[in-house]
């Protein structure tokens, strides 16, 4: 039962629970560095192709391996954006954002261990594992996300959310290259079974996930600021509360600009991070072992860009750092599409990584300063989770409808570059409003 004093103000600037909040990325960016980028999709790529055959058969229909992925991912965040506003809403009037964190947490760690049984004769328990593990990471960071302006002063917020993505990246690096020794060296371990190594380090996301989120949740507040009123219904209450949000922010002229171009810039950035190692082995032919190691170099120097673009908004402002970044994101994919060896794809990963972090880190936390003061910054934080996951929707569906289409991965690659030209756009007039107000 819940009392009184659970519900006393959270004291911000505590740095035993930030230091709890950033340990959420330490522990939940292992599943985007392993199963979202490196190991699965090299995995996935050899147990669903034949020779020069990349069509597989997924209960009875056949598709084209790359694009059944893009569209795997697709789902899960659609399911991700439809339904957490919901849960969202029910944690903010009932105080338990923290429960629900732990339920999509538990749902995407036990989904990665069940990928450990993931093989030729299994390719639809794959897909769909894969597709419930990206609904608990996407659904927990709905949660963790709308804990920033909860237990951090607005000034410290943008080096937090930077300190959060670069512990993110770290754990990641350090899980990945522990699972590295056993894929890339099997023999000296006694392992024989090629398939056995990769879908070992999916049980071990399972474990470094659940056991490192036990911190945060150990130092998180149990319960924020319940609005429960008796006999209202909060199912009904839930969706209504997501339509009174996004009533404010038409009236926040600024808020909105920046939300739209935040939209596109995100299709970029979450399309790249999600198709990239699927690129490079059809496209570019990369061996797995020059894959992963630039994939490595772009965690590294990803944790240095979210410290730059940190730097940078404290000296020319978050919408003018923004701008920079999506600049630098449309020369890259630019070159992305005439890239054709794997030198000037390790060329290209290096000024990914610097824009990869930075901007991630710099749109959470300059959404979380354009934000009114308010308590309900759960519902605030699910209506900018819902953009992001539409934005990956999206993103990776025109991506595979593109491929489908044209039979060329490199298409889909220009379609990422207007999704940032229209971003762009829209930064631009969000930053002549704010001089012109200013």
């Amino acid at each position: 039962m819940k009392r009184l004093s659970d519900f006393r103000p959270i004291p911000k600037g505590d740095k035993k629970t930030i230091r709890g909040w950033v340990m959420y990325d330490w522990s939940n960016s292992v599943y985007q560095l392993t199963i979202g980028s490196t190991i699965f999709p090299i995995y996935y790529n050899a147990v669903t192709r034949n020779g020069e055959d990349f069509t597989i058969n997924f209960f009875g229909i056949e598709a084209i391996n790359t694009v059944l992925y893009a569209w795997a991912i697709a789902l899960s965040y659609f399911v991700v954006a439809l339904f957490s506003p919901l849960f969202s809403s029910i944690a903010d009037y009932t105080g338990r954002r923290k429960a629900f964190m732990k339920v999509f947490t538990w749902i995407g760690a036990i989904s990665c261990g069940m990928l450990f049984f993931f093989n030729k004769n299994t390719v639809e328990l794959g897909l769909i594992a894969f597709v419930f593990a990206t609904i608990g990471y996407g659904g927990s960071l709905v949660f963790y996300n709308s804990f920033l302006p909860v237990i951090a002063e607005h000034a410290d917020q943008d080096k937090i959310s930077a300190r959060g993505y670069s512990m993110g990246y770290l754990g990641g690096v350090v899980l990945l290259v522990f699972n590295l020794v056993f894929v890339m060296f099997p023999g000296v371990f006694g392992i024989t079974d090629d398939s056995f190594a990769p879908r070992l380090a999916f049980l071990t996301v399972f474990l470094w996930w659940i056991g490192f989120s036990q911190i945060t949740f150990n130092r998180l507040p149990k319960y924020t600021f319940g609005k429960r009123v008796k006999g209202e219904r909060v199912v009904m209450r839930g969706y209504q509360e997501l339509r009174t949000v996004f009533n404010q922010v038409r009236r926040m002229n600024h808020l909105k600009i920046y939300l739209i171009g935040f939209f596109f810039m995100t299709m970029g950035v979450l399309t790249v991070m999600s198709m990239a190692a699927t690129f490079a082995t059809k496209e570019l032919q990369l061996s797995d072992s020059i894959l992963i190691a630039t994939i490595l170099l772009i965690q590294l120097i990803g944790m240095f860009g979210a410290w730059l673009f940190a730097r940078l908004s404290g000296r020319f402002g978050n919408i003018q750092s923004l701008i920079i970044s999506i600049v630098i994101w449309i020369f890259v994919i630019m070159a992305v599409y005439f890239v054709n060896s794997a030198t000037g794809f390790i060329i290209v990963a290096c000024f990914v990584g610097v824009v990869m972090g930075g901007t991630q880190a710099l749109a959470r936390s300059t959404y979380s300063k354009m934000l009114p003061e308010t308590r309900d910054h759960t519902s605030f934080f699910s209506f900018y989770d819902v953009m992001e996951k539409f934005a990956m929707v999206g993103g990776t569906f025109s991506f595979g409808i593109i491929e489908a289409l044209t039979g060329s991965m490199r298409y889909s690659v220009l379609a990422i570059t207007v999704f940032f030209l229209i971003g762009l756009v829209f930064m631009v007039i969000l930053l002549r409003k704010q001089h012109l107000a200013g």
